[in-house]
């Protein structure tokens, strides 16, 4: 099999879409469509069903395209190995981070890497805890940071660094000049929250559980698929959130939300650096993991 055909369908797979694979490999639609159907021909056997503008893979493809994952990821290993015999550090690192860190921490140290490898490309794959964890675990990604430790016996994870979650009122809240509120007071109020799967969510249930308390005992007015939304929402008036102090730090010193402490209530928790345990890392993912090793501990900054 010609693993260009590989990584085009894979691509296509994976995106759901023949025009989105094609502006992400730098191909036209007639090239990414001739890959497929070329791969399609040799192997004697549909892989994408066309769905209008969208493609989905068949059970064939699904079969495939782990396989797919597979081999391409050995290719690129294989090639990383080569550079690195002969003094040089190259190709493609594909990274997974859950929201929180994904969007505040990851960048930051992607930045500082990319300073000791310019020539990496490192790809940032953003999703919610349970699912940046899949991704470990499907191969799709090599290593992730998330908000919530995994519950896969095939992943292997530890401590990185903490975070803390705050309360976040608007401005305009009676809230905004406390120092702090109480529990029975936090339970009248309206809250926004993070979809289940979240870290943020898991961590929240957490600590409610340890005082004795459920969310079903809080006014919970929505959910939202983004730390970024529930900000929104927040300044809009919807309800006040628990947030990683880390995403709200910028808003809290601009004075467009206020972070306010709950009394009895600290909501820490870490992030978790996750890997597989059975998968061999690539040079640049094993070189990425020993740059996280000597980072220095970063720490939310104590923003009110």
């Amino acid at each position: 099999m010609d693993l260009r055909r590989l990584e085009v369908f894979a691509k296509v797979a994976e995106l759901g879409s023949f025009s989105r694979a094609a502006e992400a490999l730098f191909l036209t639609q007639p090239t990414v469509s001739e890959h497929v159907r070329a791969l399609e021909d040799e192997l004697g056997v549909q892989l994408l069903d066309r769905l209008g503008r969208g493609a989905a893979p068949t059970r064939a493809g699904q079969l495939l395209l782990g396989y797919a994952r597979r081999m391409l990821g050995l290719a690129r290993e294989a090639q990383q190995a080569l550079d690195q015999f002969q003094g040089r550090m190259s190709g493609e690192l594909v990274i997974g981070g859950s929201t929180i860190p994904g969007e505040y921490v990851m960048p930051t140290l992607i930045g500082r890497f990319k300073g000791k490898y310019p020539d990496i490309s490192v790809s940032l794959l953003i999703g919610d805890s349970r699912q940046v964890s899949e991704w470990v675990e499907e191969g799709r990604v090599e290593v992730a940071l998330v908000g919530a430790r995994p519950g896969s016996r095939a992943l292997e994870s530890r401590e990185l660094m903490p975070d803390e979650l705050v309360l976040v009122v608007p401005a305009g809240h009676p809230w905004a000049t406390r120092k702090s509120v109480s529990v029975d007071e936090l339970r009248r109020e309206p809250m926004v929250m993070r979809e289940r799967g979240s870290g943020s969510r898991e961590a929240i249930e957490h600590v409610l559980e340890e005082a004795g308390l459920s969310l079903a005992s809080f006014r919970l007015a929505g959910e939202m698929g983004s730390t970024q939304a529930i900000k929104q929402a927040v300044r809009a008036g919807v309800g006040i959130a628990l947030i990683s102090r880390r995403a709200v730090e910028d808003e809290c010193r601009a004075g467009l939300v206020a972070c306010v402490k709950v009394k009895d209530l600290r909501v820490a928790r870490s992030f978790h650096l996750v890997t597989h345990k059975d998968r061999t890392r690539s040079p640049l993912a094993q070189a990425f993991l020993d740059f996280l090793e000597s980072q220095p501990i970063e720490r939310p900054s104590q923003a009110s």
